[in-house]
């Protein structure tokens, strides 16, 4: 939603003040100036960008206009992580038969946002598994989370630097219409002042757009999408810390403490919160 505020803020103003100087809208209407800049642009996107990473960044832009990731989708996960955390004091083989079949958990099936984030159930069952496997110290685990979060987050970050190198390069998209502008200007330089000025002023346009196109519109988004892959880093991340807490044979309550302290104080439980999911999910098994 903020998205859409921002945009809606960036191009009211731009108008907005420019009718009050006395502008006249009907001047910035330049089809022949959006077909050059937006043409260039968008082919310079494609021949940069690989197909994989295109998906992903219209993918990404998509999710821009939906709420990212709440605190309370934060205490869900710690409730989780610690319901887990205590099935595996019962053995971790135990754990198996949940991360081989997610859907079908009588733990992880209770959590559906949990289960749509597929790169963070995969990152949690691989984890849980090659602890089941055996044979690796922590700091070896450790190396290898890391490792996989690294080529994640990489991947991810893909569409955001597709989008900023085209948005680098819009203002030069906005010169390149611009002296197409002058040419079509000179071609008519023996014309009725009134031409030639139109002339002078769609090429102006064209200046105008690609400036106004690259640090209104295309900067804002690719740093908004940016955010986002940072946000998502943060929730495995909080993955990671619970799961070499368990792997080094701390208690379910410490080990999920260890996870809530990697979590940025705007969407952090507090520990009094965190101990009231925790104790909520003893007495939820318990029931059962």
């Amino acid at each position: 939603m903020l998205l859409i505020v921002g945009l809606v803020v960036v191009l009211g103003s731009v108008v907005g003040g420019y009718l009050m100087a006395g502008g006249h809208l009907i001047l910035l209407l330049q089809p022949s100036e959006f077909v050059i800049i937006g043409g260039a642009a968008a082919g310079s996107l494609l021949i940069s960008t690989p197909p994989k990473v295109l998906s992903k960044l219209l993918g990404q832009c998509r999710l821009l206009i939906q709420p990212g990731l709440t605190a309370q989708d934060y205490a869900d996960l710690l409730a989780m992580m610690y319901q887990v955390f205590r099935q595996a004091q019962s053995g971790i083989m135990t754990l198996e038969s949940h991360f081989d079949n997610p859907e079908q958990s009588s733990i992880l099936s209770k959590y559906p946002k949990f289960l749509a984030r597929h790169h963070s159930v995969a990152f949690l069952a691989d984890s849980i598994k090659v602890i089941i496997v055996g044979g690796m110290h922590p700091h070896d685990l450790e190396s290898l989370m890391d490792e996989d979060l690294q080529v994640h987050h990489e991947s991810e970050r893909g569409p955001s630097g597709a989008l900023t190198k085209v948005a680098d390069a819009l203002p030069g998209l906005g010169i390149v219409a611009a002296v197409l502008g002058i040419v079509i200007t000179m071609q008519a330089i023996d014309g009725p002042p009134e031409e030639i000025g139109h002339h002078v002023g769609a090429a102006l346009v064209g200046t105008f757009l690609g400036i106004l196109m690259s640090y209104g519109f295309a900067q804002p988004v690719a740093t908004s999408l940016e955010h986002r892959v940072a946000e998502d880093g943060r929730y495995e991340l909080c993955i990671k810390a619970g799961v070499m807490a368990t792997f080094k044979g701390l208690p379910p309550a410490i080990a999920v403490e260890f996870a809530r302290r990697v979590l940025p104080h705007e969407v952090r439980p507090s520990f009094e919160e965190t101990e009231r999911l925790c104790r909520a999910s003893r007495t939820e098994a318990a029931a059962a």
